[in-house]
């Protein structure tokens, strides 16, 4: 199969396509046929050496496809060749073929194709395990995506609003600020030329919101904190910003607010499981009726995956990005 690798850690150049062995099937995998696979901000970061995947994991990077089944491994039920499905995976998305363990496949959405499948794995086993398990942002409530023009962030921007809460986000420009109401926020916020904490203060009356999802890090930390409302919950996913913050930890006793974050990549096939059917029986439907749309913005062929990642690091774009086989 062709795939593409990792030639050395660097600049978007270094992913080349190279033949490879179709993956082993395990007892427990299936096998897909690749359509398209994801492009996720992780696989940049491991494309410039700073995200090693976990041990045992591919070293061919791509967290997320969709295709068709080509192989099923032995103790596999429920699943058969030919089968329509998309996955989440812990590498070797940008090639021909992957291998995925069974309990983190699902079927694509009725009426979806398999570029806007390859999309969603990703994105919405994080959305959901990080802003309605670990959050608990419930209807009513008020949240504050940042990176809201982000895949992780237009996804967690449709969710909670078809889930009936109150949306507000951050982006880098006024256009994507005015891509973020359309898919749902009801307010944008420019980080460039706008203090988000007071803006948010604004909007919510003096209160604060309840949910602040973070993909950013660093300095926002502290402001993260003074924009949650009594009982607030800071939800950590990324680090753009840098891992370091140094806070004032006063408002977390005050306002009895509670930090939490989490990352999914090194998490077992079991605990991934258990989020795969969460998201089949809370998202999916959501999907299927229209109420959340799969945001891509653009495709590109697997060859051209490094175009993609110029793409990604110049950060031109909405949504997501797909690599098509």
């Amino acid at each position: 199969m062709i795939a593409i690798e990792i030639r050395e850690p660097g600049k978007p150049e270094v992913l080349i396509p190279v033949e490879r062995p179709r993956p082993a099937v395990g007892a427990g995998d299936v096998l897909i046929k690749v359509a398209a696979a994801g492009v996720n901000r992780p696989d940049v970061m491991q494309r410039q050496g700073k995200y090693p995947p976990p041990p045992g994991a591919p070293d061919i990077p791509g967290l997320e496809v969709a295709g068709t089944i080509d192989e099923v491994g032995g103790s596999v039920t429920g699943w058969q060749v030919g089968d329509r499905v998309c996955a989440l995976v812990w590498g070797g998305g940008y090639a021909e073929y992957c291998a995925a363990p069974a309990p983190q496949v699902l079927p694509v959405p009725s009426g979806m194709d398999l570029i806007h499948a390859a999309a969603i794995p990703e994105t919405t086993f994080t959305v959901w395990t990080n802003l309605f398990e670990r959050g608990r942002l419930q209807p009513g409530e008020a949240v504050l995506v940042h990176g809201g023009s982000s895949g992780i962030g237009t996804t967690a921007i449709q969710l909670a609003r078809a889930r009936g809460a109150r949306v507000f986000a951050t982006a880098g420009s006024a256009e994507k600020c005015t891509a973020c109401e359309a898919l749902g926020a009801e307010c944008a916020f420019n980080y460039r030329d706008t203090d988000f904490v007071a803006a948010v203060q604004e909007a919510t009356g003096g209160r604060g919101v309840d949910v602040v999802l973070d993909i950013v890090g660093g300095d926002y930390f502290q402001r993260n904190l003074e924009a949650l409302a009594i009982d607030g919950r800071l939800v950590l996913i990324g680090q753009l910003g840098g891992y370091k913050s140094q806070i004032n930890t006063t408002p977390i006793m005050r306002k009895r607010l509670t930090v939490t974050g989490s990352t999914l990549r090194a998490r077992s096939v079991s605990d991934k499981g258990v989020i795969a059917r969460a998201v089949h029986e809370h998202v999916w439907p959501l999907f299927e009726s229209g109420a959340v749309r799969v945001a891509v913005h653009a495709t590109f062929l697997l060859q051209d995956a490094a175009a993609a990642h110029r793409m990604m690091e110049e950060s031109t774009h909405v949504g997501k990005l797909v690599l098509t086989v």
